[in-house]
């Protein structure tokens, strides 16, 4: 079974998408434990409401990656929670070599445009900037390149004339909540091979 370690740095609103696909029998899974190195982070509040395991990890000294004693933190606690998979949900950080070898194949990271088109930051100012009539979301294995890995899967979402950032990222996000779980029930049903 998959027991999920997610990570967050903002609302978490992938994580409850999760944690809904689960509750609702969609997706046999379990949430082992919700991690963000925001101390404040919405995340961590829906964790706490939903019943899981809800942790603050300071990465000082490190503003972009999970790197050094907080990677090791990390680790710690995933396997204290028994996670076998990390799910990264809107965690703006970077991993680094040591938790990409504790959990080689088994981290999943979501990004909002149609992968390879658009890595990095800024995807849906990147697709406007760009011209494109269309765009989306990707759940994706990560490695250690930004948004190189294997694609899971992926859903399109149109530009529209007119469409800002927010308007275009808010279409992106009703995409996201179903691509995840749908990326994770994929991986589980593997499991059960």
């Amino acid at each position: 079974m998959l027991n999920i370690a997610v990570f967050g740095s903002g609302s978490g609103s992938n994580y409850q998408a999760i944690a809904e696909a689960i509750a609702d029998g969609r997706l046999k899974a379990r949430i082992a434990c919700v991690i963000s190195d925001v101390k404040d982070a919405f995340i961590l509040e829906r964790a706490r409401k939903m019943g899981h395991p809800a942790v603050y990890l300071d990465c000082a000294p490190f503003k972009t990656k999970l790197d050094g004693e907080s990677e090791k933190r990390a680790i710690r606690i995933i396997e204290e929670h028994g996670g076998n998979l990390i799910a990264l949900a809107g965690f703006m950080r970077i991993v680094k070599a040591g938790i990409l070898t504790a959990f080689a194949g088994r981290i999943v990271n979501i990004h909002p445009s149609l992968l390879p088109a658009f890595p990095g930051l800024e995807a849906a100012r990147q697709a406007i900037d760009a011209g494109v009539r269309e765009t989306g979301c990707t759940v994706h294995f990560v490695d250690g390149g930004i948004d190189t890995g294997p694609i899971i899967c992926q859903r399109r979402v149109p530009v529209l004339p007119g469409d800002t950032v927010e308007t275009l990222m808010n279409r992106i996000h009703e995409q996201e909540h179903i691509a995840y779980p749908e990326a994770l029930r994929k991986i589980a049903e593997n499991l059960d091979k």
